[in-house]
């Protein structure tokens, strides 16, 4: 009878405890969108919630907390006097973790209006100095988009303009340019390929090091991209960190098929709010082969990346953050333990390979909002990248039972390259008047080149048949620097005008650019319309390593580094937009550019080689003495129709119809190797949510005629 009662009391207490609404808190800062400065008094209200009225107003700092809040997605509005108001839509709320929200206002620059002017809508980039082809992304976006894996490189690849690579590789190719010309930057400073598994000269790579989690909202760039941003012809992404929990430990793990994970974040002194962020993941496939689990391949991609940020706010000081990322990745594809010769992916059939890579940044930035006109801030970080491969051929031979036996392993091949650099960056911002907002500062990168690379003739037929000839060996360093200067006049409250001047020097080549003029212009038609323009005058280096490539002899017989004088690939972009919400989380964006390309290294001898078709795969690039008079072209138009995330579903259509040219050194004009003359994108995600703290969601993805290409689903507990 006891046994029973007591079973019964234990039933009834835990149906009681599912039939309970879990709470949880948000909480973030609010500040000016110019000068970061905390506005003071802001009201912030939950919108989703009609029973009754959820809200507060920010502290002193700019802070506010919002307090027993139900999980599930809510929709945040925050106001102030004089500013235009900001909502945020979708924010999920989980009763894991508490939210962090920093939320910047923009002030209105002509008054108060009788109607209410929202400043930003979802998707807009986050930079005020971008009016065409910058797309904003969040975590939930990676983590909700079909076939992204997290990583903002497959999530890219949806929107308007983009190409992505296969499954085997995130390269992205954006309005036709090589994947080289995409720039990494993390925290204001420029970054190494952030990759595993990546190679010389390219900007993707199989398996991003980036963890998602770890990223506050970020921006992406497609062409046209305001002044601070250089050494690019193609696109920007711009990473952002975000800061760990002030007030509370918060721990969690993942298993998944690219990679087991473990997440921390906390306080380190919960009297002045310093956090700490922290994420390690390590090959899910090299765990399976630890374990002893046969998964097909003895070629197991063996990779472990970290993530970290510590913040240490210094009040109306602003607040000092040490962040880094970093990774390394092995692989050995042994052709001599086959029994039967078979075709290799990743490799070749016909030799051993031990390939590593390793890639990493750390760094220290200053932000301080001096007031309410004036923000400075500054980043110094040192970086590096290393990759080598050491390859032996296979000399094989059938035995007396038609079984293959190794004869020998030739070694044939070892490389070791190295680049190193110290960065730094440099941001004012000054809000002259309410109408202007001037930005002045510079990026540098003093690099540092180690290159070797020998190799072993294998033809019979050559005359130095089995002797080693060395292709690289360099040590020399570099200084990459550009300063910029843009300016923000607000004619009206709906029209915007940004003018903007960059410069580019790069001590290596002696390459110099004295000015890169950019501007925008937008025009807000009304709350559901607008217009913008932007042009713009890029440049870019030339992968590094070739720079050290293609050794002759001066008429004295001095060696003569034969590419060592490369200039930049430059370019010139002119892009139109045109977008209207036709509901109010339905976008129709359509935008119309040009892309001038000029001074690409081609061969010297007539021949169509250009270095427009080079930066994706796995393979380096040997080519002859090259000189800057290729020329290309770029021109198409973009239509994107988007449903941002509501009632539980989303979904992105874009259409993209492009030409990409490229003239090599015969002055014959040739279709690019990324002219698809079309890109074709469908995604769209479902999510069900369960017991009111747990979801469900299903996601498709198709492109160009693969339908469907990617399906995906995933299961959350709120």
């Amino acid at each position: 009878m006891h046994v029973t009662t007591n079973l019964l009391i234990l039933m009834l207490t835990t149906l009681q405890g599912f039939g309970q609404t879990l709470l949880q808190t948000v909480k973030g800062t609010v500040t000016e969108q110019q000068t970061h400065y905390p506005l003071v008094g802001a009201t912030v209200i939950l919108l989703s919630d009609t029973t009754k009225i959820v809200g507060t107003v920010s502290d002193v700092d700019g802070n506010f907390r919002l307090e027993k809040i139900p999980v599930g997605r809510h929709a945040i509005k925050v106001s102030f006097i004089g500013y235009k108001d900001v909502i945020l839509n979708n924010i999920v709320v989980s009763s894991s973790k508490e939210v962090v929200l920093s939320i910047q206002a923009e002030e209105s620059a002509f008054g108060l209006n009788a109607v209410s002017i929202i400043a930003t809508h979802d998707g807009d980039g986050s930079n005020e100095m971008a009016v065409v082809s910058a797309r904003s992304f969040t975590i939930e976006e990676t983590q909700r988009y079909a076939g992204s894996r997290g990583d903002p490189a497959r999530m890219a690849s949806n929107f308007a303009g983009v190409q992505g690579a296969d499954d085997s590789r995130n390269d992205i190719v954006i309005r036709g340019n090589s994947p080289q010309a995409v720039l990494w930057r993390m925290e204001g400073i420029n970054i190494p390929n952030p990759n595993h598994f990546n190679i010389p000269g390219t900007a993707g790579g199989p398996v991003s090091m980036i963890n998602n989690k770890t990223l506050a909202n970020s921006d992406f760039y497609t062409g046209a991209f305001p002044a601070e941003f250089g050494n690019s012809t193609s696109g920007v992404f711009d990473l952002k960190l975000r800061s760990g929990n002030s007030d509370k430990h918060e721990f969690s793990g993942q298993f998944g098929f690219l990679g087991t994970e473990a997440f921390a974040e906390g306080p380190l002194s919960k009297n002045n709010k310093s956090s700490y962020l922290f994420s390690y993941r390590y090959s899910t496939l090299a765990v399976f082969n630890k374990l002893g689990i046969d998964i097909g391949t003895s070629a197991i991609p063996r990779y472990q990346d970290i993530a970290f940020k510590f913040n240490f706010p210094l009040g109306h000081k602003g607040a000092i953050s040490i962040f880094g990322l970093g990774g390394d990745s092995k692989v050995d594809i042994l052709v001599s333990d086959q029994k039967e010769p078979d075709r290799n992916i990743y490799g070749q059939n016909d030799r051993d390979q031990h390939f590593s890579s390793s890639a990493g940044v750390i760094g220290v930035s200053y932000k301080y909002p001096i007031n309410a006109s004036n923000f400075l801030s500054a980043t110094l970080a040192a970086s590096g990248e290393l990759v080598k491969d050491k390859d032996a051929l296979v000399y094989r031979h059938l035995n007396g039972n038609k079984q293959y036996v190794v004869d020998s392993l030739l070694p044939m091949l070892d490389y070791r390259f190295k680049q190193s650099r110290v960065s730094g960056s440099f941001l004012y911002s000054k809000k002259v008047a309410k109408t202007s907002t001037l930005n002045f500062g510079f990026n540098s990168d003093l690099y540092f080149f180690q290159f070797n690379d020998s190799v072993r003739n294998v033809d019979p037929g050559s005359s130095d048949y089995y002797q080693w000839r060395t292709r690289w060996d360099s040590r020399d360093q570099s200084l990459l620097l550009q300063p910029f200067v843009q300016l923000k006049y607000k004619l009206s409250e709906k029209i915007d005008f940004i003018v903007g001047l960059h410069s580019q020097y790069f001590s290596l080549s002696n390459s110099l650019v004295l000015v890169e003029p950019r501007g925008g212009f937008r025009w807000r038609i009304n709350d559901k319309q607008s217009f913008n323009m932007g042009v713009g005058l890029h440049s870019q280096i030339q992968p590094t390593y070739l720079y050290f490539y293609g050794q002759t002899s001066d008429a004295l017989g001095k060696p003569v580094l034969q590419n060592r004088g490369m200039d930049f690939t430059r370019s010139i972009h002119y892009v139109s937009s045109y977008e209207i919400f036709l509901a109010p989380m339905i976008r129709l964006k359509g935008e119309i550019y040009y892309q001038h390309v000029f001074n690409v290294p081609v061969e010297k001898n007539a021949s169509s080689f250009s270095l427009v078709n080079t930066g994706a795969g796995f393979s380096r690039f040997f080519p002859s003495a090259l000189v800057n008079t290729g020329i290309g072209k770029n021109y198409g138009v973009e239509v994107t129709l988007e449903k941002f995330f509501s009632r539980g579903y989303l979904f992105l259509i874009t259409g993209s119809l492009f030409e990409s040219y490229y003239q090599g050194s015969d002055h014959r004009w040739r279709d690019t190797d990324f002219n698809g003359n079309y890109i074709l994108n469908a995604l769209f995600t479902k999510e069900w949510s369960l017991k009111g703290r747990n979801s469900f969601s299903i996601g498709w993805k198709g492109n160009n005629g693969r339908w469907p290409q990617v399906r995906a689903c995933r299961y959350s507990g709120l």
